[in-house]
C-alpha cells in the first residue's frame, strides 16, 4: 500500500467543488456537521430519505417531488422512492434554449459537428411529433441501431419527452445479437443506420437492417440515418430517411409527459451463463437522480464544462454520458475507433474540445501506457480536471502512468458499478486524496459493504460487494417478469435483502476499494461485460463443433475470452477452422465476443443434470482448487484442462 497518495486537491479546489457546496448545503439541512466526504457519506447513508432529497433540490430536478421520499425502506426490493412525484427525464436534459453547445460530435474520420441547445431542442420537438404522429404512446417501446452521434441523443430524448421506453445497440452488434435484445421487448419503431467507421474502414449495414426488421414483426416504421453517402429514401414499406421523417414537423414548444418516478425510461441488457440476455428496465426519476448526483458531486462537473466517455450506444456509459445534459454541461460524442488515425486520436480531441472530464476504459489506459504514449508532450490537456476510468479495475501501473504522461493534476477517479443500476457503486471524491490502485469512495447514498461467503462483513480482505439497503436507481424489473422471480434471483438469492453484485472487493484503509474482478461466470474483455450464452449460441450452429464451453482468463492485467470446442469425430481445430468460429461469432454477436484463444478439449465437464460447469473449468484453469466434484456426472474431464500450452501465451 502507497504511504502518501498519488494527488490531494488543494484547498482552493475543494472549495470550488460541487461536492463541497452540497456538503455545506445538506449539512445546514440536517443540522449536522459534516466534516467532510467520509461523515456525508455516512449521513447519506443512515438518512437515505434526507439525503435524496437533498439532492433533489440541490441539483434543481424540474417536477413535482410530493412530500413523501421513501416509502417501505427497509425492503429491498420493494422500497418506494419519491412515490408522490411527477417528472420528465427529457424536461430535465433540455432545460436550456440557447445557442451555446450542447453536443458536439467528431469521428475518426475527423468529421466535426456541434448541436446547439436550441437546434438539439428543436431536433428533439419535431422527433417528438414525428413519434406521436406514429402513434407512438407513453410505454411503447423505441429501440436503435445507432452510433454515438447527435441523432441517437435526440431520438432518445424526443422517446423520453412522450414517455416511451428507449433501448439501443450499438451497430457493431450482429443479426443475432440485435434480434436476441430488442426481439423481447417488441419496439414499435427503430432508429437504424445504413453504416459506420471502425479502424479506417467504413462497415456497410444495410443488409442487417434488412434482417433485423424483417425478424421484428412488432416494428411498424423503421427511420433510417445514412451515412454511406446512398442517398436516404422515401417512405416505402414501414422505412423512411431521418429527413423524409421530420419533413412534415416543423419545431414548435415541447411538450413533456409528466409521469411517476418509476416509469419506464430505458430497458438495458445484461448478459448471464444462459438464456437471452435480461432485459433490464430502469425508471426515469432514479436514473436521473443518480446520474445527477455522479455527475455534479462525485465527477465535478458544472454548467458549460464539456465532458468525454470513449463509449458506444450498447453500453450504460452512452446513457450515462448524455445525462451530462441534465447539468447544462455539453456532451462531447465520437463515433469510430480510439487508435484511429493514431494512438492519441482522442487526446487530440481532449486538446481541441477543451475537455474538463475525460473518461476512458482500464484496457484503454493500459494499452497506450504499453505503446509508451506521452500525450501531455503533444497535447495540451491543461483545462482536464477530472480523468475517469472504468470497465475493469485500474491496475496501479495505471494510476502511475495516468500521472506521469497524461496530466499531473487531475483527479483520477476509478469508478464501478454496472448495467445493472445504470450508475455506481463506487465513485470519485473530488475533494479527497487519490491513493495507488484504489476507488476513492461508495456512492453518496450507497450503503456499499464487502461480505464473507457467510455474510459477514469483513475488512482487509476480498470478498463480495453487496449494497444493503434500497437506492433509487435499482432496476424497476426485468421485462417480461411479472412476478419478480428472476430480478430477485440475479441480485437478492446469496444474501437475503441484500444486494449482491457479482464483483470480489476489498475496502481499504482509507475508505476506499479495490476492485479484484467478478466473482461469477460472466465475461469481461476489456472492460466490456458480455455473456457466455451469446456465444455459444453462434459457435454450436456450425456444424464441425458438438458443444464449446467459455471462460475469462486473467491475462495481462484484463480477462481475456477462452473459447473449448469439443468438435465432431475425426475433426482437430486448425486455424482456418478457428478463423471460421471467429468470424461466425464476430457477425452475429460482436467483435467484442471473439474468443482471444480457442483450444480443442475432448470432452467437457457437465453436472449430472446435463449442465456445463464453466466456472469450475476457469478454477482449473486459474489454478485454483475446484469444490464439490462430486456434483459432477464427469469430474475426470477437468483434468483435460490442466497446464494448457494454448493458454500459457
Amino acid at each position: 500500500m502507497s504511504e502518501r497518495p498519488l494527488w490531494r486537491p488543494s484547498a482552493e479546489r475543494i472549495r470550488s467543488t460541487r461536492l463541497e457546496a452540497f456538503r455545506k448545503f445538506a449539512g445546514a439541512r440536517a443540522g449536522l456537521a459534516l466534516a467532510d466526504s467520509t461523515a456525508l457519506h455516512a449521513w447519506s447513508v443512515d438518512d437515505r430519505a434526507a439525503f435524496w432529497g437533498a439532492v433533489w433540490d440541490f441539483c434543481g430536478v424540474v417536477g413535482e417531488r410530493g412530500e413523501r421520499v421513501l416509502v417501505q425502506g427497509d425492503r429491498m426490493p420493494g422500497s418506494r422512492w419519491f412515490p408522490d412525484a411527477r417528472l420528465n427525464f427529457a424536461e430535465n436534459l433540455l432545460r436550456r434554449d440557447d445557442e451555446t453547445p450542447a453536443l458536439i460530435h467528431r469521428d475518426e474520420r475527423g468529421r466535426r459537428g456541434v448541436w446547439s441547445w436550441r437546434r438539439l431542442r428543436g431536433e428533439v420537438s419535431r422527433l417528438a411529433r414525428a413519434l406521436r404522429a406514429s402513434g407512438v404512446a407513453p410505454g411503447d417501446r423505441v429501440a436503435a441501431f445507432l452510433p454515438n452521434g447527435p441523432e441517437a441523443v435526440a431520438a432518445m430524448l424526443a422517446s423520453a419527452s412522450l414517455g416511451a421506453v428507449w433501448s439501443s445497440c450499438s451497430p457493431d452488434f450482429g443479426t443475432r445479437g440485435v434480434l436476441d435484445r430488442f426481439g423481447q421487448i417488441e419496439p414499435r419503431v427503430l432508429f437504424a443506420v445504413d453504416g459506420y467507421p471502425y479502424g479506417g474502414v467504413q462497415h456497410d449495414t444495410r443488409q442487417r437492417v434488412d434482417e433485423i426488421r424483417s425478424q421484428l414483426p412488432s416494428v411498424e416504421r423503421t427511420v433510417l440515418v445514412s451515412q454511406e453517402g446512398a442517398g436516404a429514401p422515401g417512405a416505402s414499406d414501414g422505412l423512411i430517411g431521418w429527413d423524409a421523417f421530420l419533413e412534415p414537423h416543423a419545431p414548435e414548444g415541447l411538450r413533456f409527459e409528466r409521469l411517476p418516478f418509476d416509469h419506464p425510461l430505458y430497458v438495458l441488457y445484461s448478459s448471464g451463463t444462459t438464456g437471452a440476455p435480461k432485459c433490464i428496465v430502469h425508471g426515469a426519476g432514479g436514473t436521473l437522480l443518480q446520474h445527477l448526483k455522479e455527475h455534479q458531486l462525485h465527477v465535478d462537473l458544472r454548467r458549460d464544462d464539456r465532458i468525454f466517455y470513449f463509449t458506444t450506444t450498447g453500453w450504460m456509459m452512452w446513457n450515462w454520458l448524455v445525462s451530462a445534459l441534465a447539468s447544462e454541461a455539453c456532451a462531447v460524442l465520437y463515433d469510430g475507433s480510439p487508435f484511429h488515425p493514431s494512438a492519441d486520436a482522442l487526446f487530440e480531441l481532449a486538446a481541441e474540445e477543451r475537455l474538463a472530464i475525460f473518461g476512458m476504459s482500464a484496457k484503454f489506459i493500459d494499452a497506450i501506457r504499453k505503446q509508451g504514449l506521452r500525450p501531455r508532450d503533444r497535447h495540451d490537456l491543461s483545462n482536464l480536471r477530472t480523468i475517469l476510468s472504468t470497465g475493469s479495475p485500474l491496475v496501479p501501473e495505471g494510476f502511475d502512468y495516468v500521472y506521469e504522461a497524461l496530466h499531473p493534476d487531475v483527479c483520477l477517479s476509478s469508478i464501478s458499478g454496472g448495467t445493472d443500476l445504470i450508475s455506481c457503486f463506487v465513485c470519485g471524491d473530488p475533494t479527497g486524496p487519490v491513493w495507488r490502485g484504489e476507488c476513492q469512495m461508495p456512492g453518496l447514498g450507497m450503503a456499499v459493504d464487502v461480505f464473507d461467503a457467510d455474510g459477514k462483513p469483513v475488512r482487509g480482505e476480498a470478498g463480495e460487494l453487496v449494497c444493503r439497503r434500497s437506492f433509487p436507481s435499482m432496476p424497476v424489473g426485468f421485462w417480461n417478469d411479472p412476478d419478480g422471480a428472476r430480478y430477485r434471483a440475479a441480485y437478492f438469492e446469496r444474501f437475503p435483502d441484500v444486494w449482491c453484485h457479482g464483483d470480489f472487493a476489498e475496502i481499504t484503509e482509507h475508505g476506499g476499494m479495490l476492485i479484484h474482478g467478478r466473482s461469477d461466470a460472466t465475461l469481461n474483455p476489456g472492460g466490456v461485460r458480455i455473456g457466455t450464452a451469446e456465444i455459444y449460441r453462434q459457435v454450436e450452429q456450425l456444424d464441425e463443433v458438438v458443444e464449446g464451453l467459455v471462460i475469462g482468463q486473467q491475462w495481462d492485467d484484463d480477462t481475456r475470452v477462452v473459447l473449448f470446442v469439443r468438435l465432431r469425430d475425426g475433426l482437430t481445430l486448425d486455424d482456418a477452422l478457428a478463423d471460421h468460429i471467429r468470424r461466425q461469432v464476430r457477425n452475429n454477436a460482436s467483435p467484442r465476443h471473439v474468443p482471444a484463444r480457442i483450444v480443442q478439449v475432448a470432452d467437457i465437464p457437465r453436472t449430472r443434470s446435463g449442465k456445463i460447469v464453466e466456472l469450475a473449468v476457469r478454477d482449473i484453469v486459474h489454478g485454483r482448487q475446484v469444490k464439490n466434484r462430486e456434483a459432477l456426472a464427469n469430474p475426470e474431464a477437468l483434468e483435460l484442462f490442466r497446464d494448457l500450452p494454448e493458454l500459457q501465451r
